[in-house]
């Protein structure tokens, strides 16, 4: 905890010069005179303006500042400034990122002046560099990332004020909290603080607290707090809740009157075996020309979200709705999510469908884009699917439908076509599954990258403890709903991107050739071999990287390192492309139920499908920005909600023994994932006594210094639980040594 909050001096200032430079330099397009000095630095004797007018005019002289009227001073410009986002560092420094750099700016925490991680700024930069990098001061802040902190309140009545202590490791100051604004908090209550003001003399920044989350280490404390971090909701407001009851969800007959009726197609859903929420149905036709006719059906969320609504308003803000380990955070109602939008079956539904008619080689011979009304006639599981794909391994024909071996139940209503029985509903899964592999293929040989890497999930007790882990991962069933997915993502911004009118692109650029040269470096030591002589060789050689690992102990590591190296997604009005899927045009059409540039999409085609003129660029775009920062930041709960509960389960296995693999090598320690629950956590160098340990960054290994041992990056070792810290979130281990081998 940072130490008491110094008292305002009444006598004398320190570092003056400096000071009142600085506060000059802070607003440079305005003029101050000795009294406005004085106010902001607190002082009001006589000895501390006379310093103030004499510092003025001595700066005066210098030219670093100008008398712009009597007594009237402004900061002389002749230094060119820029503008980034700073990125601190656990330390204290941290780097500008800045469009004007060819990489990143150091700034030393001396330099920092009262910037906050995430904050856009203004700076300055030296001639001199720090370790060949360009260095540089803060000289304003522009923007606050953020203004609301979780962290544990430490209470000192008998002083009459308290301070938070924050969560995160690149909040570098503990925040001061008069007692009269903590809110009811009781000392050591986990809270969530907003910043009110910095004073120019004070060491920390003024804070209140406007939420008790409850004790550390509790359940329900820890998943709040990892919400409130990210400045996310846990639930609807009222009106919101209200307005939401009150929609009409009946299916109207002049409706279906104004839409393409397709209840009569054969029609189902795929999903996981838990999921509330169902986005998307596949419906299937065989034609009297032979082709398939393949609809894609999409939950018609733009039906209910009117635009102007507090319904709108709020899905907007959201976003995106956010998965943690334990519930689902939605970003529409449940009445809408889980009722009037989900393709539940056995029920009519209001759809948005990308109708496709194609051959056996796949070929798009036709296609339809348009509101529908839908019947599914069934709901698979994945595994149910799998089960299908898997008793039948070789695709019978139309006339052997009935010898296919449908083990797995499954409720079909009689009242369409009498053909929709559990046999033709299997025959479409095992013709649809052959389609996918086949456009699947044709991914792959056009240069996309094959990402299945394996997710960690846990099984849960009634009360949310962790009781198992378990790996999630992707079979034909899983790639059946990918692709046909894939196809009405791809062929929707196709179709408007080729009229040139604004639409959502989901965009991805090509991988970094500096990170990609870093990836080579590591797997090497793997014994692969990557090949950077094209854009074709990459992606290639990449596929090749991510199949040859798996089942291999670096093959976590492997999948990791490879997307990092690849650059992040994100929603623009400004078509690139999709490097990874290797498409020329790529949307978010399929998922509106739970992403909101998917109902913008929506939006968009219908607009385009009524004959209107190209919507405002630059206000999709705005939108666009914004879904892609929540995007960021719910993805970065639900990886802290994983770590979280990795934590949790690793609390009860702490005498056992773990065989991992090193995942990272730093001069503070060894990071190890372990094999058998992918849970990581680090082995700090102090730890490690058996020797003097040093760290190697050519070998990113940490060598012994009397013993030569070396402790490698995708070395296998075994460790053993030291500490587990739900509310930091790190999970220590130490260090028992190698594996014997054989």
């Amino acid at each position: 905890m940072t130490k008491k909050k110094k008292k305002k001096s009444k006598k004398g200032i320190s570092n003056h010069t400096n000071t009142i430079l600085g506060i000059l330099k802070k607003d440079r397009n305005k003029t101050f005179n000795y009294k406005q000095i004085a106010a902001i630095l607190g002082v009001n004797d006589a000895s501390s303006r006379n310093q103030i007018i004499k510092k003025l005019h001595q700066l005066k002289a210098k030219q670093e500042i100008e008398e712009v009227d009597r007594g009237k001073f402004k900061v002389v410009v002749n230094t060119e400034y820029h503008t980034g986002i700073l990125d601190l560092a656990s330390k204290g420094n941290g780097y500008i990122i800045c469009d004007d750099f060819e990489e990143d700016v150091f700034i030393a925490s001396n330099n920092i002046n009262k910037a906050l991680n995430g904050d856009e700024v203004e700076f300055y930069a030296y001639k001199r560099k720090h370790r060949g990098k360009q260095e540089g001061e803060i000289t304003n802040i522009i923007k606050r990332a953020k203004t609301e902190y979780v962290g544990t309140i430490q209470i000192h009545e008998k002083k009459n004020f308290a301070f938070v202590v924050p969560d995160s490791n690149k909040m570098y100051k503990d925040i001061f909290v008069p007692i009269n604004k903590i809110n009811k908090a009781e000392d050591g209550d986990k809270v969530l603080v907003s910043l009110e003001d910095w004073p120019e003399r004070a060491d920390s920044p003024n804070g209140k607290v406007i939420q008790v989350l409850g004790k550390p280490g509790e359940h329900g404390t820890e998943i709040n707090a990892i919400m409130a971090e990210y400045g996310l909701p846990l639930e609807f407001p009222h009106e919101v809740e209200a307005y939401a009851n009150n929609i009409d969800l009946e299916i109207k007959p002049e409706e279906i009157a104004k839409r393409r009726d397709m209840r009569k197609d054969l029609t189902f859903t795929i999903d996981p075996k838990d999921a509330k929420d169902f986005d998307d149905a596949l419906s299937f036709t065989v034609l009297d020309n032979g082709l398939y006719e393949i609809g894609i059906h999409i939950a018609d969320v733009s039906h209910y979200l009117q635009p102007g609504t507090v319904l709108d308003d709020e899905a907007y803000e959201r976003a995106t709705s956010i998965y943690l380990v334990d519930r689902v955070v939605p970003m529409l109602p449940e009445i809408l999510s889980n009722g009037a939008c989900s393709l539940r079956p056995h029920e009519e539904k209001y759809t948005f469908s990308a109708v496709f008619q194609m051959n056996e080689k796949c070929e798009i011979k036709n296609e339809w884009f348009g509101r529908t009304v839908t019947y599914s006639d069934a709901r698979f599981a994945y595994e149910e699917a799998q089960a299908i794909i898997e008793n039948n391994p070789e695709m019978p024909s139309k006339a052997a439908i009935s010898d296919i071996d449908t083990t797995i139940p499954t409720e079909v209503s009689l009242t369409g076509k009498q053909y929709k029985t559990s046999n033709d509903i299997a025959f479409a899964v095992l013709k649809m599954n052959e389609l996918a592999r086949k456009m699947r293929g044709a991914r792959m040989r056009d240069g996309a990258i094959s990402f299945d890497k394996v997710e960690v999930k846990f099984n849960l007790d009634e009360e949310a403890n962790p009781v198992g882990v378990f790996f999630k991962t992707s079979k034909d069933a899983n790639k059946l709903i990918e692709e046909f997915m894939l196809l009405a993502n791809r062929k929707v911004s196709e179709f408007v991107g080729k009229q040139k009118k604004t639409f959502v692109y989901r965009v991805h650029d090509e991988p970094d050739e500096s990170k990609l040269a870093q990836l080579q470096t590591v797997v090497a030591r793997f014994g692969h071999k990557l090949n950077f002589k094209d854009k074709g060789s990459i992606s290639s050689s990449l596929n090749n990287l991510l199949k040859d690992v798996v089942g291999k102990k670096e093959q976590n590591l492997v999948d990791t390192l490879t997307i990092r190296t690849m650059s992040k997604a994100e929603y623009t009005t400004h078509n690139i492309g999709h490097y990874g899927l290797s498409f020329d045009y790529y949307s978010h059409f399929t998922s509106p139920i739970r992403r909101y540039p998917d109902v913008m999409a929506h939006r968009l085609l219908q607009r385009y499908l009524d004959g209107e003129k190209s919507a405002n660029e630059e206000v999709y775009e705005e939108r666009c920005k914004h879904s892609s920062n929540m995007e960021y930041l719910a993805t970065k709960a639900e990886r802290d909600s994983i770590k979280y509960m990795q934590i949790r389960f690793m609390q009860d296995h702490q005498d056992e023994e773990f065989v991992g693999v090193i995942s990272g090598v730093t001069d503070w320690g060894i990071y190890v994932e372990i094999i058998s629950n992918k849970c990581e956590g680090m082995v700090s160098v102090r730890d490690m006594k058996d020797d003097h340990y040093q760290f190697d960054q050519d070998q990113y290994a940490m060598v012994g210094k009397n013993s030569g041992v070396v402790y490698q990056l995708g070395d296998e070792v075994i460790v053993k639980v030291k500490n587990t810290d739900l509310t930091k979130k790190h999970l220590d281990f130490y260090m028992v040594g190698k594996p014997e081998t054989e």
